[in-house]
């Protein structure tokens, strides 16, 4: 009797124990959900030229809406598209509102824990953009000076590893886009923005006459995708499409596109 129960409870525990680990292990479905929708959402400033920006017919267009396509045709699903507020784009990831935040988005190390990356595709880094007619020419020449920033960027976080610079300015204004930035320094009402090199490279390229940039910037950065901490096989598979565009010339010929010919933006 008591060996018939010493076998009855040893198998008990064996039960609880094997459940135990089941609910601990749980499978990744996250390329095969979407798979089985035939597409993936990305989250996404639509106010970012040229990565990502509305056109005249209001229609999503730029780098990275580029480059998501390609590498969603190469995976076999189609590649969407969502604006989001730019200063919560964790809780929109992570809300499955969207799949990725894909417009560049600089790997940092905050960001890290709240949402992966894929390895990074592209370089960059946080310039000083003026007038073109304006006296400022060094990081020194900002203080007591109005200087746009937009909100919830990486240039907040440039700023931050500068403290003798912002702390010399008279106003720092923080806006919802670039655009908006751009457009207040274009007529007068602020003196400087901070600003991705590659968002001037683009106004420089329309607005040839409007805009310069400091010789000395704020700092470099990376662009990276960001993935849910759970879609490890979805992000392997986007990873695996991103890899073979920069390997056989398609990641290149989108910037020739948006960035001129011979471009040197793509991460090395």
């Amino acid at each position: 009797m008591r060996k018939t129960l010493f076998v009855v409870i040893a198998a008990l525990i064996a039960l609880t124990l094997l459940s135990g680990c089941g609910k601990k292990t749980a499978t990744d479905t996250s390329w095969e959900d979407v798979k089985s929708k035939g597409y993936f959402i990305v989250g996404l400033d639509d106010s970012f030229p040229p990565m990502g920006f509305r056109d005249e017919k209001n229609e999503i267009v730029g780098f990275d809406i580029d480059f998501a396509k390609e590498a969603a045709k190469r995976m076999g699903v189609e590649a969407r598209f969502q604006p989001v507020v730019w200063d919560f784009i964790g809780q929109e990831l992570n809300g499955k509102k969207v799949d990725l935040i894909w417009n560049g988005c600089t790997i940092t190390e905050a960001r890290r824990k709240v949402f992966d990356f894929t390895d990074p595709y592209m370089d960059n880094k946080q310039v000083v953009v003026t007038k073109a007619d304006s006296t400022i020419q060094t990081l020194d020449d900002l203080a007591g000076k109005k200087v746009g920033i937009q909100g919830g960027s990486s240039a907040n976080i440039a700023l931050d590893n500068h403290p003798e610079v912002k702390n010399s300015l008279a106003k720092l204004n923080e806006y919802s886009d670039n655009a908006k930035a751009l457009t207040d320094l274009e007529i007068g009402r602020l003196d400087a923005v901070i600003v991705d090199v590659c968002v001037f490279g683009h106004y420089r390229m329309i607005k040839p006459d409007s805009f310069r940039m400091l010789d000395q910037d704020l700092g470099s950065e990376n662009f990276g995708v960001g993935v849910r901490k759970s879609d490890v096989a979805f992000r392997a598979e986007l990873q695996k499409a991103m890899d073979s565009m920069m390997e056989d010339g398609a990641a290149q010929k989108i910037a020739d596109k948006w960035f001129g010919k011979g471009a040197e933006v793509l991460a090395k």
